[in-house]
């Protein structure tokens, strides 16, 4: 089968599978094999892809023997899953075993075990960047109003201290003021931290949002999208600061409309 024969699809939640599915589209793949979740996967799903199977969080060994009933050799992880889902997970057999395996059952150790899994049954798991490249942005001002003059600093700092919490499997996300943190990012996810920083900053604080130290682009790649700019705006965030060609911009045509709109400038830095 050629490269651009067919990818197998792993679909979480929002825009993401959407968008991934149109860069596949564009680049010449013919065949798009989705693996849905219940409670999770937009039904849209259904018209992107060519076929599609509905399973629960935690079908490891449905999720395996569709793919190979479909011929599937490459396979992306593209959107996510939300937390409480996690917590209610009902874990097939294959999971189990999976799960017992692990030393740490964090999310990082838990997708590298899903793509093990995955290998043994001759089935890549491909960067989730794949087709997307034109979507992260380089260094520099991309798109809102102009950078104030403390913005560079701003970055650096909320730089270090993201890159820091992400090396301890935290949070890839803080929101700075004038060298303070108002808010690191935990369990609860970007968004609810960029509310409670924004809340305690009142007016001008800075969301910065980086990759996590060696980050595996096969999953949990840093992401932004409409729904970022929008909640910023709802609590007076000035800007939001990701990591140069390392953010996925999803839906960024939206992105740059509403940073425009609701005064929001969008930086990529680089260190």
């Amino acid at each position: 089968m050629s490269e651009n024969e067919a990818i197998g699809m792993i679909a979480g939640n929002g825009i993401y599978p959407g968008i991934f599915a149109h860069g596949a589209r564009s680049a010449g793949v013919k065949r798009l094999v989705s693996a849905a979740f219940e409670g999770e996967t937009d039904p849209i799903i259904e018209e992107i892809s060519d076929t599609v199977s509905w399973m629960r969080v935690g079908q490891l060994g449905k999720l395996i023997k569709f793919f190979e009933g479909e011929k599937i050799t490459r396979a992306v992880m593209v959107g996510q899953i939300e937390p409480k889902n996690l917590f209610d997970l009902r874990p097939d057999m294959r999971t189990l075993m999976l799960l017992g395996k692990l030393k740490e059952r964090n999310a990082e150790s838990i997708f590298n075990g899903i793509g093990e899994e995955l290998s043994k049954h001759g089935i890549e798991l491909i960067p989730a960047t794949t087709y997307l490249d034109d979507l992260l942005p380089g260094p520099g001002h991309v798109c809102g109003p102009k950078p104030g003059k403390r913005l560079p600093d701003e970055a650096a700092f909320g730089y270090k201290i993201a890159k820091e919490i992400s090396r301890l499997d935290i949070g890839q996300t803080v929101v700075v003021s004038k060298g303070t943190v108002l808010a690191v990012e935990g369990f609860e996810g970007t968004n609810a931290a960029i509310k409670r920083g924004g809340d305690l900053g009142r007016d001008g604080a800075v969301v910065v949002k980086v990759s996590k130290p060696d980050q595996d682009l096969r999953f949990d790649v840093p992401c932004i999208g409409p729904e970022t700019i929008e909640i910023a705006a709802s609590v007076n965030i000035s800007a939001i600061v990701v990591e140069a060609g390392k953010t996925l911009m999803l839906g960024k045509d939206k992105i740059e409309e509403l940073a425009r709109d609701k005064g929001v400038t969008v930086f990529a830095y680089e260190e």
